[in-house]
């Protein structure tokens, strides 16, 4: 008797009309896992930190974008894309995080800001940037000869001036004296700095130098738009005769992309902030559906690092639904598509990492010395869907 009072009153705590309310989806949207960590002991590896604290917001969305990155965008078959905007290596992450990618075979072509590349070859140089403070006066910087990005501090004169010194006499020398892209404008760049890192005792410090060992290419999307671009252009003046093609980067980039899909894999873009580059790397998918008029879908997988807002119609918060509408990614693709919202400064080295840690190197797939081979085949169908 008392058994069967005390089972009343235990079902008289759920009102009648919760009990009956129909919720038939209720546990898909309750299936995740139960928000319930484990106190930082501080003993934690950064992987374990990741997986097990990284719960919510835009921890959370980076904690995903580490899994899509290791779990999917990393097998063999897919063919990664990186691109890197706001100024990176001088803040040391070309070191810290994009040389060790490249070396594992995690990035297979990057497009960045010419700014990037051209402050990479400071490392290569031997020429070297500090650590400072933003709180500083500007004025009193520029009549001592510094200058300041944010809180990363250069020489004037022993830096910026004997990196354009350097760089002016390379682009003097004969292999130079000729049309081309920027892949092979960075690649001849990154024989050189690959020099200047061995005759230094250097090894590992400039991301020229290790995607030219690598077969990695590197492009920029706006070459007039940096101190490499400012310099072909002083050159230019006194005779040289350089010129930047950008219709080679657009069919070469274009080429990589129609490839891994040819051939049966997948395309991945690993997107460091937004900016120019950004939209570069995507615009292979228009550029082969909208221009090539070739029949395809959208890339693949998407991850991207941004401060960005959407709501603003610029393209850094552009979201990967928004692209879709594009044509730069698959629909049925969105689940493998990751915006994390916060700076690249902390997102790419715990990627990185997290990366290193959890999968073996690949194999370089060199896509610098297939270039002509890919553009190949590229005109080949391009005039197969256009008679």
């Amino acid at each position: 008797m008392k058994r069967t009072h005390r089972m009343r009153e235990e079902r008289s705590e759920v009102p009648d009309w919760l009990r009956k309310k129909r919720c038939p989806h209720k546990g898909r949207y309750l299936s995740g896992r139960r928000i319930l960590p484990k106190g930082i002991t501080g003993r934690e590896r950064l992987a374990d930190l990741l997986d097990g604290t990284f719960l919510a917001y835009n921890a959370a969305r980076l904690r995903e974008g580490c899994h899509l990155f290791v779990e999917k965008m990393l097998d063999d078959d897919v063919t990664v894309g990186m691109s890197l905007a706001g100024a990176l290596t001088p803040a040391g992450l070309g070191c810290a995080c994009v040389i060790p990618l490249i070396k594992a075979g995690f990035v297979d072509w990057i497009v960045a800001t010419g700014a990037n590349l051209y402050h990479d070859l400071h490392f290569a140089f031997n020429f070297p940037l500090h650590a400072g403070s933003h709180l500083v006066d500007d004025a009193e910087l520029r009549k001592n000869d510094v200058v300041r990005i944010y809180d990363v501090l250069l020489g004037y004169t022993d830096c910026l001036m004997a990196t354009d010194d350097i760089l002016r006499g390379i682009l003097a020398l004969p292999e130079f004296q000729k049309e081309m892209g920027t892949g092979e404008l960075h690649h001849l760049l990154g024989r050189h700095a690959a020099s200047w890192e061995r005759r230094n005792g250097l090894r590992d410090v400039s991301v020229l130098a290790a995607a030219y060992r690598a077969g990695v290419p590197l492009y920029t999307s706006s070459p007039g738009d940096s101190t490499i671009g400012m310099n072909i252009a002083g050159v230019e003046l006194r005779g040289n005769r350089l010129r930047i093609n950008p219709s080679i980067d657009v069919n070469e980039t274009t080429s990589f992309v129609l490839a891994a899909k040819r051939a049966g894999g997948k395309s991945a873009v690993v997107l460091m902030g937004g900016g120019s580059p950004k939209n570069f790397m995507l615009q292979t998918e228009p550029q082969i559906q909208e221009v090539l008029r070739i029949k395809e879908v959208g890339q693949d997988y998407f991850l991207q690092v941004t401060d960005a807002r959407p709501d603003t119609g610029g393209l850094s918060g552009a979201t990967p639904h928004e692209a879709v509408s594009w044509g730069k990614v698959d629909p049925s693709r969105l689940p493998d598509a990751v915006v994390c919202y916060t700076d690249t400064t902390i997102a790419l080295p715990i990627l990185t990492h997290y990366a290193l840690a959890a999968h073996p190197k690949r194999a370089l797939k060199r896509l610098y010395d297939r270039r002509q081979e890919h553009m190949k085949a590229l005109v080949r169908e391009y005039f197969a869907h256009n008679k």
